[in-house]
């Protein structure tokens, strides 16, 4: 009789908990985080367990088959959604709809060659199987793709591994026992819905944390964005300039200040469109040219700014010059027009600074030091001391044909 009620119970808490995921799922709309994947397993799980209390036992029928391949199903659901929670790309239906045809196919086949106690057994050795892979996928992501989620993996692990070894140790007691094993009111059987009674009430309420937390880190990584070229903003450099200079190892670092040439007749001339592609384009580079551990970011209008650490005066002014000649070198195709846009920019270059409270001074430095290159002419790098090195004059943004009437304008 408890057997019953605890199943019962384990019912009751995974379709409750399926319609609370699809629900969420709903109120998530487009990134929906595997919620309604999770849904579906609660509810195929859910469902199985409703057929095994109707059932009572072993027994061989349709209701036996559709048990237990709503059983496997369930945490291949799961396992896609982790994908989806992940990023990945993932089908639902198909792969579901073909493993259910062939587990049923296998069932048949089993049950006709080699007995009801092989089939299941079967069911037991492929869910230990099944959860097996689940809990070391988790413990691989706990290196790789779950960096930042390394204690809740760890976590989920502990708890699919536990479900693994009770499928494992079932496995081996049908294998030696026979179908008597299969008892609900086994004493094995008593531990085993304990367990997934335990993990029905833990589980759920543990994903949709790992969802709020998902989301507040969205809106974190929202407000410290430039939503168009998805470069840091103000406030996202200073965090980030602040958890840098925490750091044991911070060295003193370098700012570097970015500003697109003529950028105002850009946007009279080609109109507004073609000067958001401009700033994407410029946001792009200097991405890319930047090296790795460098803060990058956009601080209004045409203005960039890239902090750069781990590196000297002379290194930082060498890679000013390779973040200008790469601006140059880039070009943008204008509808109706025959020839491409180019565009270039001046770079002022700070001293060096180290620690948070000095970043305004250290803008101010490179603020100098980038007007200073206007008033020389432009494309060109110039630094807060004395000027670099790199001294190119200045070129215009405009085509060719359009250049006697851009100067004229000036």
């Amino acid at each position: 009789m408890v057997a019953y009620v605890l199943v019962g119970m384990l019912c009751a808490h995974l379709l409750c908990f399926s319609v609370m995921f699809l629900l969420i799922s709903k109120r998530l709309h487009g990134k929906k985080m595997g919620m309604d994947f999770f849904a579906l397993g609660n509810l195929l799980l859910g469902l199985a367990y409703v057929l095994q209390l109707v059932e009572g036992g072993p027994a061989w029928s349709v209701m036996s088959v559709v048990n237990h391949t709503l059983t496997l199903a369930s945490p291949i659901a799961y396992g896609l959604g982790v994908m989806r929670f992940f990023g990945y790309p993932a089908p639902l239906l198909r792969p579901l709809i073909a493993f259910a045809i062939a587990y049923a196919t296998l069932q048949v086949l089993v049950q006709w060659s080699l007995g009801p106690v092989a089939r299941y057994a079967l069911l037991s050795g492929m869910s230990a199987l099944l959860f097996l892979v689940m809990a070391l996928t988790a413990l691989y992501g706990v290196r790789t793709f779950a960096k930042h989620l390394h204690w809740e993996m760890a976590f989920f692990a502990i708890l699919i591994g536990g479900i693994c070894v009770l499928n494992a140790i079932k496995c081996v007691k049908v294998l030696e026992g026979g179908l008597d094993a299969l008892q609900m009111d086994s004493h094995f059987q008593m531990v085993f819905y304990i367990y997934m009674s335990s993990l029905a009430t833990v589980v759920p309420p543990s994903i949709v944390w790992l969802v709020l937390r998902r989301l507040t880190d969205d809106l974190s990584h929202m407000a410290a964005r430039d939503p168009m070229t998805q470069l840091l903003n103000r406030r996202g450099l200073s965090e980030a300039l602040d958890r840098y200079f925490n750091l044991r190892q911070a060295t003193p670092a370098f700012l570097m200040l970015l500003d697109v040439d003529h950028f105002k007749r850009i946007n009279d001339t080609h109109g507004h469109q073609i000067g958001d592609a401009v700033l994407c384009r410029v946001a792009e580079v200097l991405r890319t040219t930047v090296r790795r551990g460098d803060l990058t970011g956009r601080i209004g209008g045409e203005e960039f700014v890239a902090i750069c650490t781990g590196s000297d005066g002379a290194g930082v002014l060498q890679l000013a010059e390779r973040v200008r000649k790469a601006v140059e070198n880039q070009t943008i195709e204008i509808s109706g027009s025959d020839q491409p846009l180019r565009c270039t920019v001046t770079i002022g270059v700070s001293g060096d600074f180290s620690s948070l409270p000095e970043l305004e001074g250290a803008m101010r430095s490179a603020d100098a030091a980038l007007y200073r290159g206007k008033a020389a002419g432009r494309n060109r790098v110039e630094s807060a001391g004395t000027s670099a090195p790199f001294l190119t004059p200045g070129a215009s943004p405009f085509t060719a044909g359009q250049m006697e009437a851009a100067k004229a304008a000036e």
